[in-house]
């Protein structure tokens, strides 16, 4: 069980490795972002992406399997108070394989609930030749396994 205490900061991580396909990418586009270069592989053909895209939220949902799988499961997780930032960087295509590189930017004990910490986590979701496709920015809230109220 990894705990609040556990988390590094400037510790990097990198995990994961999902094939992305041309069936859930139609699929979850079809469902949440109908745009034919998302939809449709010979109009995707004419688009400026040249291919079939995913959608950048699709490479959200797979970088969020990829965090649970990797840590969020064996983990003291509390949820998390929010994102700061998305950036979509490159164009994510069927057949690509995604990683993740993590890396802790900073962590505080909370002050209204002592028995819990928040880390701030920089992720970038990387295709199979290292180039970064999505930038994430987000807070993890974890239970300390100290609850002595030390706040270091």
């Amino acid at each position: 069980m990894r705990y609040w205490e556990d988390f590094e900061v400037g510790e990097t991580e990198r995990y994961g490795a999902y094939q992305v396909t041309e069936a859930e990418i139609i699929e979850f586009a079809t469902a949440y972002g109908p745009l034919p270069f998302h939809t449709d592989p010979e109009a995707a053909k004419d688009s400026p992406y040249g291919a079939l895209t995913a959608p950048g939220l699709l490479t959200c949902a797979i970088f969020m399997r990829l965090l649970v799988d990797h840590l969020l499961l064996d983990a003291a997780s509390l949820g998390s108070p929010g994102v700061d930032e998305v950036r979509w960087l490159k164009p994510v295509y069927a057949g690509d394989t995604l990683s993740v590189r993590q890396q802790a930017l900073s962590k505080r004990v909370l002050e209204s609930r002592p028995e819990m910490g928040l880390v701030k986590n920089r992720f970038e979701v990387l295709n199979q030749h290292d180039e970064v496709v999505c930038e994430i920015a987000s807070n993890g809230l974890f239970g300390r396994r100290d609850t002595s109220g030390a706040t270091a």
